[in-house]
């Protein structure tokens, strides 16, 4: 949580609406009027506009000056575009109505070939703060009615860790940074971010999962899983072994991710039914209905883990692979919290409450090896973090932290040549 003003929303704090929630959730909403909204950074919001765009106009209070005693920022005027189509996005940039654009794998050659051209720069930050995952569902619970959250068939695979460990085994992610990330990406295998200094590498003792289709065949025989003449697998009481992978169907690098996952799996005997949705209603799936058995998304990272402890946390409200019903929601039965699960919750609680840093790493370490261990998220990939920034955008200092945000972070300094 950002700095607040105490002395606009302090009473919001301790003071509940009709539905026992704080007036803090409510109290500056889209339809706040900006002038109301008090900010302590370098821009303050003159205009939103919905679905289209957000004003930002210079703060004249902001504290900060340059070395010649001028206050900052220079820039006047900020203009932030609602654009939902990264189609759309790509040719408002090429046709000079954008300064700025992040750059997916799919539009990178056409947008790197036009830098001299389009007078701009394409940036690269290194391996994003972001990572590309799939995960199943691991809920054992019940509804009052007796109605499972997961098919108690299918929850047996899940359930059972030689199944998630063939499945990670059997995705050539490799492939999918060559083929779907164009070679800009990088392997991933930790909850935690490749650039954050509590990253454990492989080289340092994290277990990964290569590539090998043999491998994840041991270990689904090796659980009791049986192949046909076809190539097809089935489970010990002879159901077929097939499941529901979902994406958001805005985001064309997952549809493809998801794409490539079929064919990988399904050349290990595993039929996959590939559903791409919406994003709202995959979220839905994850945190209301808990509706799901298997999807691919990303998750944004930081520098700080604890950013993501509500992700480990059994209790927390991000805890998608064996999610609790929301506030409201009725209780489940037998939802089952697994030790491993217990012990990473412990240890992103005693990393937070440690304050010798090489300690903290020990401790973050264990998590990742945990994860690694028993695999609630497969991970997958990592995009590089690219972005096109106009050349009469000076004083530019772009990093990887932030996405596109990191494109503006030190905007208090940005200068524009007319």
């Amino acid at each position: 949580m950002g700095i607040l003003p105490k002395h606009i929303l302090g009473k919001t704090t301790q003071t509940k609406d009709e539905k026992g929630n704080p007036l803090f959730l409510s109290t500056w909403g889209t339809d706040t009027d900006p002038k109301k909204v008090v900010v302590n950074g370098p821009y303050m919001i003159d205009r939103y506009i919905p679905s289209q765009r957000i004003i930002f106009r210079r703060n004249p209070y902001y504290w900060r000056k340059d070395e010649k005693g001028k206050q900052l920022p220079y820039v006047e005027r900020i203009i932030w575009e609602i654009i939902e189509s990264t189609d759309t996005g790509v040719l408002q940039f090429r046709s000079g109505g954008l300064d700025t654009l992040t750059v997916s794998p799919e539009n990178f050659s056409l947008l790197k070939n036009e830098e001299k051209r389009g007078n701009f720069t394409v940036y690269n930050g290194g391996p994003a703060f972001s990572k590309n995952f799939i995960s199943f569902n691991l809920n054992t619970g019940k509804r009052k009615n007796g109605q499972p959250v997961v098919d108690p068939i299918k929850s047996r695979w899940f359930n059972n860790v030689n199944f998630r460990r063939a499945v990670a085994h059997a995705i050539d992610r490799q492939t999918m940074i060559n083929n779907v990330l164009r070679g800009l990406g990088e392997l991933h295998n930790s909850p935690i971010d490749i650039q954050s200094p509590y990253y454990l590498s492989p080289e340092k003792g994290l277990k990964v999962y290569e590539y090998n289709q043999e491998k994840a065949r041991q270990l689904l025989v090796k659980s009791g899983f049986k192949y046909d003449a076809k190539n097809q697998l089935f489970d010990v009481d002879g159901n077929r072994v097939s499941f529901t992978l979902m994406t958001n169907v805005e985001n064309k690098t997952r549809v493809t991710m998801a794409a490539q996952i079929k064919t990988d799996l399904e050349k290990v005997g595993i039929k996959v039914n590939f559903q791409p949705i919406s994003f709202n209603t995959l979220v839905g799936k994850l945190n209301e209905t808990l509706d799901w058995e298997c999807y691919l998304l990303g998750f944004t990272g930081s520098l700080e883990p604890n950013d993501g402890a509500n992700k480990w946390s059994p209790d927390g409200n991000s805890h998608s692979f064996n999610q609790q019903p929301q506030k409201g929601q009725g209780q489940l039965i037998d939802r089952k919290i697994n030790d491993w699960e217990e012990e990473i919750g412990r240890l992103y609680i005693e990393a937070a409450q440690e304050l010798d840093d090489n300690k903290r790493k020990e401790i973050y370490g264990k998590t990742q090896q945990i994860t690694q261990e028993y695999l609630p998220e497969i991970y997958l990939v990592t995009p590089l973090s690219l972005v096109a920034i106009r050349n009469r955008i000076q004083n530019v200092k772009f990093s990887a932290l932030g996405s596109q945000g990191a494109t503006l972070w030190n905007k208090y300094e940005l200068k524009v040549e007319e």
